[in-house]
């Protein structure tokens, strides 16, 4: 009898799994989590930054050496509608960009190897407002579009330091974006997990021009303009 009662056990659960495996229905995780008016969560991510930059003569250009930087933030999210919701999402974002100059941008003048390159550590406080436009959810995923205008707070700025002459390429301290990007959202068990990746560009000139109208760091620069690749990972 127990035998019999073990073989029904465990062909009614091969019926169960084989019912899961091929039906269309799928178990909905969270199917109420974009239900609520105001939604808080907090994100991780990498990005890389770049300069824009156009000159006033044509001559070598400036060579910008990026490496790999690093963002952490908080969201908050207030829903429109199924497919609207509008963003905050304030952050640090940190990175690293080395400025490497031509030699015939000294046209003569005396330099040594420390003159031909500008290292620019920035460390922001970002401060984005964002507007999200989802699809349909289907099952546990729904993608959706993003974007905005945000401002930042260039906390290694040195704009108020001594310029290139004392070994400073100055940037402005506040500065303006717009941003568009993509994701997708996963509705797991506990929680809504969120790769995305997005493109921040810069409305306004950073660089601040040195005292010596003849600067050979900034006399050839006629604006210059950040353009950097977020690749961030959120959990609400």
């Amino acid at each position: 009898m127990r035998l019999v009662l073990l073989i029904l056990l465990i062909f009614c659960s091969a019926l169960k799994i084989q019912a899961q495996l091929f039906s269309k229905e799928k178990l909905i995780n969270n199917q109420n989590f974009d239900k609520a008016k105001l939604s808080y969560g907090y994100y991780l991510g990498f990005n890389s930054y770049d300069f824009n930059i156009d000159y006033s003569s044509n001559v070598n250009d400036i060579q910008v050496i990026k490496s790999i930087g690093f963002n952490v933030g908080l969201i908050g999210n207030v829903r429109i509608n199924d497919f609207f919701d509008v963003r905050f999402e304030p952050g640090l974002v940190m990175s690293n960009r080395n400025l490497s100059f031509s030699e015939s941008y000294f046209n003569g003048q005396l330099f040594d190897q420390n003159d031909l390159e500008r290292e620019l550590r920035s460390t922001y406080i970002h401060l984005p407002i964002l507007l999200k436009i989802s699809t349909k959810r289907v099952n546990n995923i729904k993608p959706f579009i993003i974007g905005g205008i945000s401002t930042a707070i260039n906390l290694s700025s040195k704009q108020d330091s001594d310029d290139n002459s004392q070994g400073n390429f100055r940037l402005v301290k506040n500065n303006l974006f717009y941003e568009l990007g993509i994701g997708i959202d996963i509705y797991l068990t506990w929680f809504k997990f969120t790769p995305s990746i997005r493109g921040v560009f810069s409305m306004k000139d950073e660089h601040i021009k040195d005292l010596d109208p003849f600067s050979p760091w900034t006399k050839n620069i006629s604006d210059m303009q950040t353009r950097g690749l977020f690749v961030n990972f959120t959990f609400q």
